[in-house]
C-alpha cells in the first residue's frame, strides 16, 4: 500500500469522479483508476462502485475513507515537522471564503503567507459559509472566513472578525427611507432581496424572523452584497445588510436601523486543531492582518 494511492483514493472520494479527482492529483485518469485497483487488490475489498455512471464508494470503502484521510494527514506532519527543524514550511492548504468575498486584509495575509512560505500550494474555494464550515469539520478545508451568527463554532477554533447589526437598504423614493429605524414586523410588509439560507446574515435574520414570529416575504436572493443592494436600488425590494455594507452604498440607498434583531453578524476565521507547521502560521498572519479590524 503507497501514500499515493490512498491519495487518488481519497481524491476520486471528495471529487465524486474520476475525471476531476485526476486533474486534482495531476496524472492520468487511467492512472488514478490503475492505483486504485491496485489498493482494492492488496486490501482484498472493492472500494469504489464503478456499475454507475456517478462515483460511489461501497461499505468498505466507506469505512477506509476516514483513516486515508489520516494516514495523509500524519505523512504531511512528518514532512512539515522535518520542515520546522529545518527552517522550511511546505505543503499544501486549502483555504475557503464566502463567495463575492472582498476583505482585503484576508488577501494581503494570505499574500503574506506566500512571500513568506513559498513552498507552500494554496488553494482558495468560495462557498456558502453552511457548507465551508462542514468542510473544515471534515477537513477537506484547512481554514475557512466565513459569515456566521455564532460567536463559538462547535468543534472548531474560530476568530471574530467583524460583529455588527444588520440595517434595511432602501431607495430615498421607498416609504421605509423617512423612518428613523424599523423592526422586523415592519419589513414584514415589504419584499425583501437576501442573501440565501446558509450565509451568515441569512442565518441572523431568519432567526430574528422566528423570535418574533414573523414570515418575511423574501423576493429575490443573491450570494454577493453589490447584487442585493443593485437589486434593492431597482425597486425589487428591501435590502439586508450588514452596517459597513451598507457604506458602500450610502449614494443611492438609506440604511435604516432594524432595532429589534440582537443578534450580530460575525465574519470570522475557522478552522480545526492542528499540529500543521504551515496552517499555524497562516493562522498567525491572518491575526497579523486583522489586528486592529475587530468590532
Amino acid at each position: 500500500m503507497e501514500l499515493r494511492q490512498l491519495e487518488y483514493f481519497v481524491a476520486v472520494a471528495e471529487e465524486g469522479s474520476f475525471t476531476r479527482a485526476a486533474e486534482r492529483v495531476r496524472i492520468s485518469q487511467s492512472g488514478v483508476s490503475a492505483q486504485i485497483r491496485e489498493l482494492e487488490r492488496e486490501l482484498g475489498a472493492r472500494l469504489i462502485d464503478r456499475s454507475t455512471r456517478t462515483v460511489t464508494l461501497t461499505e468498505a470503502g466507506r469505512a477506509a475513507l476516514e483513516p486515508a484521510r489520516a494516514a495523509l494527514a500524519c505523512a504531511d506532519a512528518v514532512r512539515e515537522a522535518v520542515g520546522e527543524v529545518t527552517g522550511l514550511v511546505r505543503g499544501h492548504l486549502t483555504v475557503g471564503m464566502v463567495v463575492g468575498c472582498t476583505i482585503a486584509p484576508f488577501f494581503e495575509a494570505l499574500a503574506a503567507f506566500h512571500r513568506a512560505h513559498p513552498g507552500v500550494e494554496i488553494t482558495l474555494v468560495e462557498d456558502n459559509s453552511a457548507r465551508l464550515l462542514d468542510d473544515v469539520r471534515s477537513g477537506v478545508i484547512d481554514l475557512a472566513l466565513v459569515g456566521t451568527a455564532d460567536s463559538m463554532l462547535t468543534g472548531l477554533n474560530s476568530l471574530t472578525i467583524i460583529s455588527e447589526p444588520l440595517v434595511a437598504l432602501v431607495p430615498p423614493e421607498h416609504p421605509l427611507a423617512t423612518r428613523a429605524t424599523v423592526t422586523i414586523a415592519d419589513l414584514a410588509d415589504h419584499r425583501l432581496v437576501c442573501m440565501p439560507e446558509g450565509t451568515g446574515i441569512r442565518t441572523v435574520l431568519d432567526r430574528a424572523c422566528a423570535l418574533r414570529r414573523v414570515t418575511p416575504t423574501i423576493a429575490v436572493q443573491a450570494s454577493a452584497a453589490d447584487a442585493i443592494a443593485d437589486l434593492a436600488a431597482r425597486g425589487l425590494g428591501v435590502a439586508i445588510l450588514t452596517e459597513s455594507m451598507s457604506h458602500h452604498y450610502r449614494d443611492r440607498l438609506t440604511a435604516v436601523p432594524i432595532t429589534d434583531i440582537d443578534e450580530p453578524a460575525l465574519l470570522a476565521l475557522a478552522w480545526r486543531d492542528t499540529t500543521s507547521p504551515a496552517l499555524g502560521r497562516l493562522v498567525r498572519h491572518c491575526r497579523d492582518a486583522f489586528r486592529g479590524v475587530h468590532s
